[in-house]
């Protein structure tokens, strides 16, 4: 169970096994206070299922009707004359407003209300997460209800943290505390290898994935360095691998300690979680990356991808019939790359629903790294960046409702650990009450650890960069990371992780040990050589802030 403080209401939609009927139970599965849980039973109606067809013919290439009925009128509330913005800004609201009507009524929409007071009275978000059990409404856009016209859509809330999850999941291990932001981003297949596998041939492009990887870089950079409110201070870190091998693929991600994986490229739908195209003849699976994302704690996995939050389908010749002659695609259960993942252990996944252009894709980053980097949680970073492209391409288009949010139902959305606030919870955070550093042994130089997280090797992009005339020097040797310890949240500990291709060296009993490919813990006063016993020797520290000496970079 989430044990963030912000208040958890979930909701199950299950359908029921009945006859000639779309019959389900919505339940109430958690709830911030005793009584919150809550059952009802309600039928699909005809409304929703016209509503949802003429979605797909207006926004969709693909089409996908739950439960189809007969050709019918509109909807009486999609034809109101005092509506306005054109037949797809009422059609987004209808649909919005049907959706939340049918799903929050009677005890449910009571429990919301209660919870929302709850949340209130911490002067908290309300965090609200929906399990969709059956594959025919997972591709629904749920993230568009709204509970009058009008009012906001409740993906678009800072009030109510919406995002889906699945209660088929492994349970989460301890989860590291990261005090900086790091990511992979992986530049795949930059054209659709199987000739339109999956869309439309009309909307076949070559997709900008370096000036994306630019633009992510920067804004991370930019955000961790602006000195700017709760961002201040912020390492961030941004690794790029372009079209690698799945073997060079995972060997990054367990050379390094990263928390984001970001995927920029073509995927498709599939029964094992659907393909990503690291190359045109290299795909991965999204039950082969499940395994590599769990072993190395990655937090949080986004695909700009096509159909990463779908279910794969099957033609079913014996299904119904929603055009006369043509049957129905029927999804296959929990198949969709966002819920495999999750079933494995991943703690968030952010895909796509359906296609998105570059232009919006690249828009919806630059927000979403912003609201990270300033530490806000997962669920509550995707509600401003889609507040950002609903701003950008207007309510009425799709492209705001494009991005969806997955989160295993134990993770509280933390990224990164947030900076603590004064005892009173109000006003600037507490000034750190120790700092960490690296101090040259020669020259009494000094490299402090800031974010929790230093880099050391010969590349410029390190934290720490080592001299070029040392000897066993790696362009990428080695890093000092900041976790909590084991005496609870007040305690923090930093390792010594190398991944060099000489080794770390380490005085311990008067001798020097080799460090290599291994992970140790420091302690102060430690001294250490990298590459070879004859560079340069260095002493780890922890020192009050007044105490850090001048000459720190």
């Amino acid at each position: 169970m989430p044990s963030s403080g912000t208040p958890d209401l979930s909701l199950a939609v299950t359908p029921l096994q009945t006859t000639g009927a779309a019959h389900f139970a919505i339940h109430v599965t958690q709830a911030p206070y005793p009584g919150g849980l809550a059952l009802r039973d309600c039928i699909w109606s005809n409304d929703l299922s016209q509503l949802w067809q003429m979605w797909q013919e207006m926004f969709s290439n693909r089409r996908m009707p739950p439960y189809p009925t007969a050709p019918g009128d509109a909807p009486e509330m999609l034809l109101e004359s005092g509506q306005t913005g054109g037949m797809s800004g009422r059609l987004m609201q209808t649909l919005g407003v049907q959706l939340w009507q049918w799903l929050f009524d009677g005890p449910v929409v009571a429990s919301l209300s209660q919870s929302q007071g709850i949340a209130m009275g911490q002067n908290k978000p309300l965090r609200l997460r929906l399990e969709i059990r059956d594959p025919n409404l997972i591709a629904l856009p749920w993230e568009i209800m709204q509970d009058a016209p009008g009012r906001q859509a409740i993906s678009l809330s800072q009030q109510v943290l919406f995002s889906r999850t699945t209660s088929d999941v492994n349970s989460l291990p301890p989860l590291r505390s990261d005090y900086a932001l790091r990511i992979l981003l992986v530049l795949g297949q930059p054209t659709d290898p199987v000739n339109g596998a999956g869309v439309a041939s009309d909307t076949l492009q070559t997709l900008k994935l370096e000036q994306e990887a630019s633009t992510l870089a920067q804004v991370l950079k930019t955000s961790g360095n602006s000195g700017i409110g709760i961002s201040r201070g912020i390492n961030c870190q941004v690794d790029v691998l372009v079209q690698p091998s799945p073997v060079e693929l995972i060997q990054a991600l367990e050379k390094r300690v990263y928390n984001v994986l970001f995927y920029a490229g073509h995927g498709m739908p599939g029964p094992d979680g659907g393909l990503i195209f690291l190359r045109s003849d290299m795909a991965l699976n999204g039950t082969e990356l499940a395994q590599v994302l769990t072993r190395c704690q990655v937090k949080l996995a986004v695909f700009n991808a096509c159909w990463g939050a779908q279910p794969d389908h099957y033609e079913d010749s014996n299904g119904l019939e929603c055009v006369p002659g043509v049957k129905l695609a029927q999804p296959i259960p929990r198949s969709s790359l966002a819920e495999v993942l999750i079933h494995h252990g991943v703690p968030a996944v952010l895909g796509m629903r359906d296609p998105i252009a570059d232009h919006e894709a690249i828009s919806f980053i630059q927000a979403f790294a912003q609201s990270l980097s300033q530490r806000m949680p997962i669920d509550q970073a995707v509600a401003v960046a889609r507040q950002h492209l609903l701003t950008l391409y207007k309510f009425n288009q799709q492209t705001w409702t494009l991005p969806v949010l997955y989160m295993h139902p134990e993770f509280n959305g933390e990224l990164l650990k947030p900076l603590e606030m004064s005892e009173t919870g109000f006003g600037p955070p507490e000034p750190p009450t120790h700092v960490a550093y690296l101090r040259s042994l020669k020259d009494g130089r000094v490299w402090q650890v800031r974010g929790g997280l230093m880099r050391i090797g010969r590349s410029m992009e390190n934290d720490l960069v080592l001299r070029e005339d040392e000897s066993g020097v790696s362009r990428e040797h080695a890093m000092i990371l900041c976790r909590d310890g084991q005496e609870g949240d007040d305690h923090l500990s930093y390792f010594l992780k190398d991944f060099s291709r000489f080794g770390t060296w380490m005085l311990s009993n008067g001798a020097w040990q080799k460090l290599h490919h291994k992970e140790i813990e420091l302690t102060p006063g430690t001294q250490i050589k990298f590459g070879s016993t004859q560079n340069e020797a260095m002493e780890f520290v922890i020192s009050s802030p007044a105490d850090l000496p001048s000459s720190s970079s």
